[in-house]
């Protein structure tokens, strides 16, 4: 059972992704913006979940911190903790109308995560974690891949779009791996990516310029489904960062080789 902080931070997450349903299927009337030309949108429907979620968690704990997408961070008197959210990972996905969304909530305990809930609303899938509690789907515990071999493996990757650095980094990644591997999936939600990691249905997931409330809550995820969770240079992870690996134990060492940047 979800600790009584968790069990806050899962009704959070459904009450925002009720409202994300009830905006997805009124797509036509939200009006939608760019922060960072067409390749970054946001909505009404980021702004309402991101409102949802905050009220509902400084109800539950007040004086903790908030580090939103939508309106950054917000200092609480509590400076070990800080909630940190993305109210609709995979706005592209949600604005086009493509069901493939989640809401993302994390807390962080003097920079580290220790609990983690996502969302995805459309598939009405639940995943949540806690430190030294293991990791759930809807209430039944989880586990990460048994996948030894890059042969085998289905790896799911954030691309760089417009307007964000390391493309020729990703190119060679791709040169690398797409003749070794089974597959590789772009959903356009690292979240979704993250938690499929978290469940085995993808075996790992990285990025090399993702945001820490993109992040955070997966790190917990696939750490506690028995994952290697590190920055793409093998570190213990630093949400702060702006890279992430999330993979089986089995492939963690081979895609950190592949992973070395090429301007080292």
């Amino acid at each position: 059972m979800p600790s009584d902080l968790l069990q806050t931070m899962i009704e959070a997450a459904q009450a925002a992704g009720d409202r994300l349903k009830d905006d997805f299927a009124a797509l036509s009337g939200l009006d939608v913006r760019f922060k960072n030309g067409p390749g970054d949108p946001f909505s009404e429907a980021d702004l309402r979940a991101e409102e949802t979620v905050k009220a509902m968690l400084a109800a539950a704990r007040p004086a903790y911190g908030f580090l939103g997408e939508e309106g950054g961070l917000a200092a609480g008197e509590d400076a070990e903790h800080t909630w940190v959210v993305d109210p609709l990972d995979g706005t592209m996905n949600f604005v086009r109308g493509v069901p493939f969304f989640a809401v993302n909530i994390a807390l962080a305990k003097a920079g580290e995560v220790v609990a983690g809930v996502t969302y995805i609303p459309m598939m009405d899938e639940m995943f949540w974690a806690e430190t030294g509690r293991g990791a759930f789907l809807n209430g039944d515990p989880i586990r990460v891949a048994r996948t030894h071999r890059l042969e085998d493996a289905v790896l799911a990757i954030g691309i760089p779009f417009a307007g964000k650095p390391r493309q020729q980094q990703f190119l060679h990644e791709i040169a690398q791996l797409t003749p070794r591997v089974a597959s590789v999936r772009r959903l356009g939600a690292g979240a979704v990516d993250t938690a499929y990691v978290a469940c085995g249905r993808f075996d790992a997931y990285w990025e090399q310029s993702v945001s820490p409330w993109d992040m955070a809550a997966g790190a917990v995820l696939v750490r506690e489904a028995g994952g290697v969770v590190t920055d793409t240079l093998g570190r213990d992870l630093d949400i702060m960062g702006g890279s992430c690996l999330n993979a089986t134990p089995g492939i963690h060492a081979a895609l950190l080789e592949v992973l070395q940047p090429i301007d080292a």
